[in-house]
């Protein structure tokens, strides 16, 4: 019972090096203890706690002892345990595609024993297939990636590999880098039901085809494809790896204005990156923006950079930006092609250096009018008109800019139209209330009131305190309030736990118009997501 409470309250301590090392010490005391079943549990915890800090390179350890527990005991983990087993191996070996940290040798016996388990017809084959291709592909094995290749197209990935509906987006992604343009826009038309039930989606297969859109001769299409990913992909921390390809999109797009813009918004992310291969293709790619603005005249315009640990705030001239990104990109390289002993990273990434704008640069729609459509109809011949673009006719333009500010009566279609033109998921009860998660939030909107007229928006932390902690939940929704507007927080006391949620409730009784009903989700999103954040803060 005592290591059982404390890996409890290892579990409730902060996000941080603290819950890694707490983790760590109960996994040591079930082994010396000779309880098994403990020390597995605190290791599952632990893994989950690095996947959470993007440090897939730490799971090397401790899946290796939860694999040589449930070996030797085999009735230890239930089903549902050893498929999730099978995943952090997966991500496992995925970790030499991000980081040089992680041996060669180390991930070919966890891809080797990975291959055993499965079984060479079991559901996980093409999962296999698809390390396989990844892996030769990231050393520069070009014959033998597409070899493994074969085996993962037109597959769905088994328990352990992955979110289905992002795997067209993946070997999209792998057919662009080979320079296959229009094969990747092929495969990206497999955008299906599994890609309507993922989170990320469309946003990450819309990335995967802004190269080949630019490419295939389509920059309308790919401008409104990136205006509307980059929406999302801004704020989510998850969304680092995608900014590269945001990036390559500007540069190669004619779009350097933008480019620099983003780059000097994404810039602090750099500082703390989900893996170092994200790093390195941020950089690689910031340092294209850079270069390209320089041989456009932009090169005395300067670029915030943040204080961050002891380097003080500095405003950069492009150059001087792009050389420091230019360095860090080649170190990275260099770095994991001295782990790979081949050259083939320090390559892509000099190839990415070297392209130049391929096509003349089309308008970008704004922020509010790039058309969803163009997510739903991924890899789909759209029409320019389809994919944002203006086409003569003013007076369906007109009709639409009146449709948007006219004034009607909160209904729940409106609620989940503003969502769907957002691009987020979510599902609706029955009793009409849409329920989301963004970050570290699950928010709620619905219509209260006597005639629904009031839009009211909660906002619940995921993270939630244990009862001990009643005083000071208080103490941080009352200082909440104090300082800020929106949402409005309080503590719901469940008797075990401790939910802190937020409200934010709109009157509508005089109606809203489309366009101050996105402006009203975005803000109660944001203020929701930012909530939400402060409380995972919490010591």
């Amino acid at each position: 019972m005592a290591l059982v409470a404390a890996l409890a309250d290892a579990r409730d301590l902060p996000d941080g090096p603290g819950r890694l090392v707490a983790l760590e010490r109960v996994a040591e005391r079930a082994d010396a203890a000779g309880d098994v079943r403990s020390a597995v549990d605190a290791r599952f915890a632990l893994i989950e706690a690095y996947l959470l800090h993007g440090e897939r390179w730490r799971l090397v350890e401790p899946l290796r002892r939860c694999r040589a527990a449930a070996d030797r005991w085999p009735t230890l983990l239930t089903d549902a345990e050893a498929e999730l087993l099978a995943r952090y191996q997966r991500y496992a070996v995925e970790a030499l595609l991000g980081t040089p940290r992680v041996g060669l040798d180390q991930t070919r016996l966890l891809l080797d024993d990975l291959t055993h388990r499965v079984g060479a017809g079991g559901p996980d084959a093409p999962t296999v297939a698809e390390l396989r291709c990844r892996i030769a592909d990231h050393l520069g094995d070009e014959p033998t990636a597409r070899r493994f290749f074969q085996g993962w197209a037109g597959t769905r990935p088994g328990p352990a590999g992955g979110c289905p509906g992002c795997a067209p987006a993946r070997r999209a992604e792998l057919l662009a880098g080979w320079g296959e343009w229009q094969a990747a826009r092929t495969e990206l038309r497999a955008y299906d039901a599994d890609a309507q039930e993922c989170t990320d989606q469309p946003e990450r297969a819309l990335v995967a085809d802004l190269l080949p859109l630019l490419r295939l001769g389509e920059p309308e299409q790919a401008a409104a494809a990136h205006v509307r990913a980059y929406r999302r992909h801004r704020r989510e921390r998850s969304a680092f790896p995608y900014l590269a390809t945001h990036l390559r999109f500007c540069a190669l797009g004619g779009h350097l204005e933008r480019g620099l813009a983003i780059l000097t918004e994404q810039l602090p992310r750099l500082d703390r990156p989900t893996d170092d291969l994200a790093a390195m293709e941020f950089a690689a790619a910031g340092a294209l923006v850079c270069g390209l603005a320089e041989e456009a005249w932009l090169g005395d315009r300067t670029v915030h950079r943040p204080a961050y640990v002891d380097r003080p705030a500095t405003e950069l001239e492009v150059g001087t930006l792009g050389a420091l990104l230019l360095g860090l990109a080649t170190d990275l390289a260099g770095s994991f092609d001295a782990r790979n002993g081949t050259g083939h990273q320090s390559g892509r990434m000099a190839a990415w250096l070297a392209e130049r704008p391929s096509a003349t640069a089309a308008p970008l729609p704004a922020d509010d009018e790039a058309a969803d459509e163009v997510g739903d109809e991924v890899g789909d011949e759209a029409s320019a008109h389809e994919a944002g673009a203006h086409e003569p006719g003013a007076d369906e333009a007109g009709a639409e800019a009146d449709s948007e500010r006219e004034v009607m009566a909160l209904t729940t279609d409106m609620i989940t139209s503003t969502l769907d033109r957002r691009g987020d998921r979510y599902l609706v009860d029955d009793g009409g209330t849409v329920v989301g998660r963004w970050g570290a939030a699950v928010i709620q909107f619905r219509r209260a009131g006597e005639r629904g007229e009031v839009l009211h928006t909660r906002a619940m932390a995921a993270r939630r305190l244990p009862t001990a902690r009643r005083a000071e939940a208080y103490a941080f929704c009352n200082a909440w309030n104090h300082d800020r507007l929106l949402p409005k927080a309080y503590a719901h006391d469940l008797d075990t736990e401790i939910v802190l949620a937020g409200d934010v409730a709109t009157d509508l009784a005089h109606g809203v118009a489309p366009a101050q009903l996105l402006v009203l989700v975005d803000a109660a999103i944001a203020t929701g997501v930012a909530y939400a954040e402060a409380v995972a803060d919490l010591p």
